[in-house]
């Protein structure tokens, strides 16, 4: 590597790492080969425990509240449920009743790291004499089901480089940069793009890309900004495409102002686009600075750029916000004029905000307009069209929506069916909710993690501690990994639905990924410990939240 390399990146390295808090710093990554196979960044510790609500019954819960019985609690969806077993308590695996021993390498794989690791050093010594042999499909299936839980795919990923004759591809590393970069360890990150560097082809603008945005949204602008300079030692080029990249991440971050200067210091330099100012216009109406927004609108025309549907539409996002409809309709007849209509993306945003605004008629009016127009509904729009319709109690026509979609040739998305389930589970329609969530399955539509919130909120409220565990299974089966904010929710739910043994089990497997709770949470179990007269447990609890506060 040139030296202008290392050391631009490492001057990156110890800016982020000196705006890291003191629990989150990690010591060097300590290279034995290229591609950072080093796993020696935390103390190792022999301890590896599984997520402790794994180890109380078959199911988390158990109190006389809870669902109970063998049978899944909805008989017409029993059959379907059985493909997905809970998580084995003993194997902390995926396995059917009878089923054989042998299982699928990925199962072999999570299995082992669904058990408490320390660290990543931990984890390689887990996964050392497992019997896979890695490979990029496999890697790529783990790094996306535990995408946030940096220690587990980062051992993942060390293990399966020490194999001898495996080599990361470029996916797999762009996969780990970004596990990383979410997870705030950016002097590993920046160390991990260095010696990618090693090989050519392998730091590529999707690299960078990643980098720059997760420093952005750490709030890290001139770490950020400084990646961007130093893609073209990377063979990268600073071309307009990439400083729209970079601005875009620095707006995502929540500081125009940064990508402004962004902006000015390399407009000479690099040149422009239609993109590069609709960039900042969408900056500036997202924190509601609509004057600086309307500069930005003469500015591009002063350099012979008119402004497009899309930026006139940020403009009716931030009204619509401020639920200033009259002036959203000033926005509309000023985009008429100007020979710039508006889209299906524009009409859509009016009428959700209409909608949100319990302005069904007006909403509905907008839809009207917007076919009379020959604007083509697409799946947003009937997404919002559900959700008004299902927020204003039209719940049958909303139904009649979904039905038909395909019959006006629009497929139904993630949106679509995440909507109907959340509109399912806000009227406690556990029936109607699940079976949605098996439609996905055969259309085919991936569920992410937007799905499952409503649901599992759901089966808190209803203390339906047999289906949480069922969706819990389904989320791993599906590759959708469990973040901070959902280790929270199901803190918080259990607390409130009394199910205070099995939301403390959460909060220990919280902590064990090294994330911290909000205060607001550990104060909430804490309380709802002591008015229960767990005293114990509430001990226990103190304990872990000042270990992990110290």
């Amino acid at each position: 590597m040139m030296p202008m390399i290392r050391l631009k990146l490492l001057k990156l390295i110890y800016r982020s790492a000196q705006l890291e808090s003191p629990t989150s710093r990690l010591s060097p990554c300590l290279s034995r080969s290229h591609l950072c196979t080093s796993t020696e960044l935390l103390e190792s510790s022999d301890s590896q425990r599984t997520p402790s609500w794994l180890d109380f019954g078959h199911y988390p819960g158990g109190s006389e509240n809870s669902d109970s019985g063998d049978d899944f609690s909805i008989p017409s969806l029993a059959e379907w449920a059985r493909t997905f077993p809970p998580l084995d308590r003993n194997t902390f695996g995926l396995r059917p009743e009878g089923a054989p021993e042998e299982i699928p390498d990925v199962e072999r794989i999570c299995r082992i790291l669904r058990n408490h690791h320390r660290s990543p050093d931990d984890v390689v010594g887990a996964l050392i004499g497992c019997g896979v042999s890695p490979s990029k499909s496999l890697l790529e299936q783990v790094l996306r089901r535990f995408s946030n839980d940096w220690i587990s795919t980062f051992g993942a990923f060390s293990w399966a480089k020490s194999h001898t004759g495996y080599v990361h591809s470029p996916e797999v590393c762009n996969l780990m940069v970004d596990i990383l970069g979410k997870s705030k360890r950016f002097p590993l990150m920046l160390k991990l793009v260095e010696e990618m560097s090693g090989t050519e082809g392998y730091v590529s603008l999707v690299t960078m890309s990643k980098v720059i945005r997760r420093l952005a949204k750490a709030r890290k602008y001139k770490c950020a900004i400084e990646a961007f300079k130093t893609m073209d030692h990377f063979g990268i080029d600073k071309d307009i495409k990439s400083l729209n990249i970079l601005m875009d991440a620095l707006v995502k971050g929540d500081s125009v102002e940064s990508a402004r200067e962004t902006f000015l210091a390399f407009k000479e330099e690099i040149g422009f686009n239609l993109e590069s100012f609709n960039v900042l216009i969408h900056g500036f109406c997202k924190c509601r600075k609509l004057e600086e927004a309307r500069t930005i609108m003469e500015e591009m025309k002063k350099d012979g750029l008119k402004p497009d549907a899309f930026s006139y539409t940020c403009l009716v996002e931030a009204y619509c916000h401020e639920k200033d409809f009259r002036s959203v309709e000033c926005v509309l007849a000023e985009m008429m004029e100007n020979g710039s209509p508006p889209n299906t993306v524009t009409y859509t945003i009016y009428m959700h905000a209409l909608g949100k605004a319990k302005q069904i008629k007006e909403a509905l009016g907008v839809y009207e307009k917007m076919k009379s127009r020959g604007c083509i509904p697409d799946s947003s729009f009937y997404s919002s069209l559900i959700y008004i319709l299902s927020k204003a109690g039209r719940t049958k026509y909303a139904q009649e929506i979904f039905e038909d979609m395909e019959a006006q040739g629009v497929t139904r998305d993630v949106l679509t069916y995440n909507t109907m389930i959340a509109a399912a589970c806000q009227r406690s329609q556990e029936e109607v909710a699940l079976t949605l969530l098996k439609k996905m399955e055969e259309e085919p539509c991936k569920p992410d993690l937007k799905t499952y919130a409503p649901l599992l909120k759901m089966c808190m409220r209803m203390k339906r501690m047999r289906v949480l565990r069922f969706l819990l299974s389904h989320m791993l089966q599906n590759d959708v990994s469990i973040d901070r904010a959902t280790y929270s929710s199901l803190v918080i739910g259990l607390c409130t639905s009394g199910e205070l043994d099995q939301a403390c089990r959460f909060l220990e497997d919280m902590v064990s990924k090294e994330w911290i709770p909000k205060d607001t949470v550990c104060k909430m179990l804490i309380k709802k410990l002591e008015r229960a007269g767990m005293l114990k447990e509430k001990e226990r609890t103190e304990k872990l939240i000042s270990s992990v506060r110290q």
